[in-house]
């Protein structure tokens, strides 16, 4: 199950943040800003100190999962530097067509949407619509 996405730009800031279980406990906005920005901290330096023959041409290093007592951190980070981030529980899934898909929504949704500036935060209703439906398809 999963329980929460954030999307953090290149520069470490919080752009999008959307919990989907309404029973667990909620970050508040602060919170939600400070795990951004230390989820940022820790992919740059882990990708910092990752051995370049460890790292895939089309793939930045760093960490791809955080596990935790009873969650995992899953961890995407596109070329451009953005970074999608799911909290879920602690059953193990094949992130990465997730994330890819995820990634395909925020293309066509964000990316896409003439009225969005890059870098600041997301404010779409289909990007949540889509974003939901995926989420529930899981």
């Amino acid at each position: 199950m999963i329980y929460s996405m954030y999307i953090v730009n290149k520069a470490g800031s919080l752009v999008y943040n959307k919990s989907f279980n309404e029973g667990l406990a909620q970050l508040n906005s602060n919170e939600a800003l400070i795990l951004a920005g230390t989820l940022h901290s820790i992919l740059a330096i882990t990708d910092r100190v990752t051995p370049e023959n460890c790292v895939k041409e089309h793939k930045p290093g760093g960490v791809e999962l955080i596990e935790a007592e009873g969650l995992l951190i899953h961890c995407f980070q596109t070329p451009t530097g953005l970074m999608f981030v799911l909290i879920c529980d602690n059953q193990l899934f094949q992130s990465e067509p997730m994330m890819y898909k995820i990634y395909q929504i925020y293309s066509d949704y964000v990316l896409k949407n003439p009225f969005h500036t890059p870098d600041m935060p997301i404010r779409s209703e289909m990007f949540d619509t889509q974003l939901r439906n995926l989420i529930r398809s899981v």
